[in-house]
């Protein structure tokens, strides 16, 4: 299967959401990058999210760019929404976490920052930049919307690389609140 993503939005209007799955992008880049499974990790979920946020936009050849500079040893992490990235250093490791999971947040970094830039064909890109909350990318692009764009967001997003370093699945969602959502509707969701 393909990827791709799906847009959704609630019959009263108040919550939209979108999901892709990303595992071909994902692996592509991999291979063209020759990734370490973390960095295939954090480059994979940036183009998820990337992927997702420049889908919303309005306009033709509208574009979208989510750079992550988090200190961590993986340097600059860079996605655009016509699904191209890349890692500054994209073979730096780290040991698994004590739960047996990649350590994407350390690999990140949590000291520093994620910019989105927007470019809606105008005379200048929006530029939105927000400071780190962990490094594990869903949790930053979720605080990202919070801060910069006041939009109360849930988002997750993830890749699974198998043992033999390639990617077996990869994804997310983001599930974001409209103006007039409620506190019942936030339950809800």
């Amino acid at each position: 299967m393909s990827d791709y993503i799906v847009r959704a939005i609630s019959t009263d209007g108040l919550v939209q959401a979108a999901a892709i799955c990303s595992r071909g992008i994902t692996e592509r880049a991999r291979q063209i990058h020759h990734t370490s499974p973390v960095a295939t990790a954090a480059l994979g979920r940036a183009l998820a999210g990337a992927s997702m946020m420049g889908n919303a936009l309005k306009g033709q050849g509208a574009s979208l760019t989510l750079q992550i500079k988090g200190g961590g040893p993986l340097g600059t992490v860079l996605a655009v929404s016509d699904v191209r990235g890349y890692v500054a250093n994209p073979q730096a490791d780290l040991p698994l976490r004590d739960d047996g999971k990649l350590d994407v947040g350390g690999a990140v970094g949590a000291e520093g920052t994620i910019t989105v830039i927007k470019d809606l064909h105008m005379k200048e890109p929006y530029v939105g930049t927000v400071d780190l909350l962990g490094g594990e990318i869903a949790e930053d692009i979720a605080g990202y919307f919070v801060e910069s764009e006041q939009i109360p967001t849930a988002c997750a997003l993830g890749v699974l690389v198998d043992r033999d370093h390639s990617v077996k699945a990869a994804g997310g969602y983001l599930i974001q609140l409209m103006p007039g959502a409620g506190e019942d509707t936030i339950a809800k969701v």
